[in-house]
């Protein structure tokens, strides 16, 4: 066992962070409402509320819907905009202590171009996450789900910032590992995986679905599995670092993302559940690290073991004679 407590600084690319515990965008409002629950200057990092250009209604109620494992949500990008963020929101954040990391999306590349260059230079700012996978507005994730349109966009923004810049990516896609690819060719300096995955409730008596916008994003603890997945695949194919998020509520959850390969963890629907969640996973950090033997966090990441799996063909076996 090391004999002083492990370093949990991360990197990501050209963003340093203290420690790798971060609070995902949209499930920690601004960072306000829980002052009186986390101790923000802890935090590796806070991920706000997505920003858009101009100001953002959302969708229609209902907006979340609870399920066995977790929770479907359709807010539509709800937000005050660009403008309101940069007057009111920000400068509370940047007051924080912890590294403030902007959310950003758009209609299309030139929203998010104009976004990344209003940000630009605005002091205390870490870095930019730009939400290509957001399935709760209309083509929320066309940009995300399209790899020559994901470079766009990445090669976009890094061209009009010099902030960090890190992908989100949807899992509603059939390679993962080909869309990263194209956000480490754009430029990014890393990829967030997973957003939600798009799912949907029925009350089948009134026979309408509950959700307004009728489908939504599925967090929680049921996406777990596929978000493991995700950061195995994408740490198998793209040298960038990730930042793993999708059903983390319990150190063992965040272990497993952080030796299946994400440099950092975002933390989400377990806010909603348990407001202090994100200071009981920092606190337990250092013993789970300690307990592989490791005296800096970045010793186990991407340390999985992979069987040994024999070839899938071979030359025939010869069965021996067969009794007629």
């Amino acid at each position: 066992m090391p004999a002083s407590a492990p370093d949990l600084s991360v990197s990501l690319g050209r963003l340093r962070l203290p420690n790798p515990i971060l609070v995902a965008s949209g499930t920690f409002g601004y960072g306000r409402e829980m002052v009186g629950f986390v101790d923000l200057r802890r935090l590796g990092g806070i991920v706000p509320k997505t920003i858009t250009p101009l100001p953002r209604q959302g969708n229609v109620p209902w907006r979340t819907v609870e399920t066995a494992a977790g929770l479907l949500n359709s807010i539509g990008l709800d937000n005050d905009g660009v403008d309101a963020f940069l007057g009111k929101q920000l400068p509370w954040l940047l007051g924080c202590g912890a590294p403030v990391i902007v959310s950003i999306a758009g209609a299309n590349v030139e929203d998010f171009v104009a976004l990344a260059a209003r940000l630009d230079g605005v002091a205390g700012i870490a870095a930019l996450e730009l939400n290509v996978s957001c399935p709760n507005v209309s083509h929320g994730v066309d940009l995300g789900t399209d790899a020559e349109a994901c470079r766009r966009v990445v090669a976009g923004v890094r061209d009009a910032t010099q902030l960090p810049v890190i992908a989100k990516l949807t899992p509603n896609v059939a390679s993962i590992a080909t869309i990263a690819q194209a956000a480490a060719d754009g430029g990014a300096d890393a990829v967030t995986l997973i957003n939600t995955c798009q799912g949907m409730a029925v009350d089948w008596r009134r026979r309408r679905p509950l959700l307004g916008n009728v489908i939504g994003g599925l967090s929680g603890p049921a996406i777990k599995p596929i978000a493991l997945r995700c950061v195995h695949q994408v740490r198998q194919a793209v040298a960038i670092p990730i930042i793993g998020v999708g059903g983390i509520m319990t150190i063992d959850d965040c272990m497993e993302f952080f030796v299946t390969g994400a440099s950092a963890v975002q933390i989400g629907t377990a806010s909603f559940a348990e407001p202090v969640v994100s200071m009981r996973l920092l606190d337990e950090l250092p013993a789970a690290v300690a307990e592989l033997g490791a005296a800096r966090l970045a010793d186990v990441i991407g340390t999985l073991t992979l069987p040994n799996r024999p070839a899938a063909c071979g030359p025939p076996v010869d069965a021996g004679p067969t009794r007629s």
